[in-house]
């Protein structure tokens, strides 16, 4: 089956390759292989490491992390909406909006020690208009820097998704003035007719 994105004006197929191989794998979405390929190329993970995911559900991307990480580490998972649990001691799952009022404090509750990485694939719903869906993505993209720069210890990574618009390179920018090295990566699981891309923020500067 043949289906057209919206908004996109462009076909893609949904049961394409990296969903066989993802269900193959038993991953819970093929965008499991965009962080798989994004800490194979620029690292970001370490064992033992604390991670913090937004925007986690379905839970691919903690399948992912939760392995590099390792038993000893941990990965706390949020999203909008519940997640179904993992077989993982190391993850952990909330319910929360990272743009509500209440959001910092939740997420102390949830886990006072720093992270080593922050990682968000938090996504707008898109509407079609591509400079709503744009600015609306753009703010997802920097309230997760927010808290990377709150929370993530120094040294640490950043990954971010974001659609490509007019306010990309200002967003790069406030990157590059917390990280001393800033990727900006397009992977090869994304869809062909997808405008986003993940920045990638290494070494978090004191």
């Amino acid at each position: 089956m043949v289906v057209t994105a919206p908004g996109m004006g462009k076909a893609y197929r949904p049961k394409d390759h990296f969903f066989r191989k993802a269900k193959k794998e038993g991953l819970r979405a093929r965008s499991a292989f965009k962080i798989e390929e994004i800490a194979r190329r620029f690292g970001g993970f370490r064992r033992g490491g604390r991670v913090l995911d937004l925007g986690a559900a379905p839970g691919g991307f903690l399948q992912v992390v939760a392995q590099a990480v390792g038993p000893e580490g941990s990965v706390l998972g949020i999203d909008l909406v519940p997640i179904k649990p993992l077989p993982l001691a190391q993850v952990r799952t909330a319910v929360v909006d990272a743009l509500a009022e209440d959001f910092d404090a939740r997420l102390l509750e949830l886990e006072p020690a720093p992270f080593d990485a922050v990682i968000s694939d938090m996504a707008p719903k898109t509407s079609g208009i591509r400079d709503t869906d744009e600015a609306r993505s753009l703010r997802l993209a920097e309230r997760a820097l927010e808290v990377a720069r709150a929370r993530g210890k120094p040294g640490g990574a950043f990954i971010c998704k974001l659609f490509m618009g007019r306010d990309f390179e200002p967003f790069r920018a406030a990157v590059r003035a917390s990280y001393e090295e800033v990727k900006v990566v397009r992977p090869e699981a994304t869809r062909g007719a997808s405008v986003e891309v993940y920045l990638v923020g290494l070494r978090k500067r004191a």
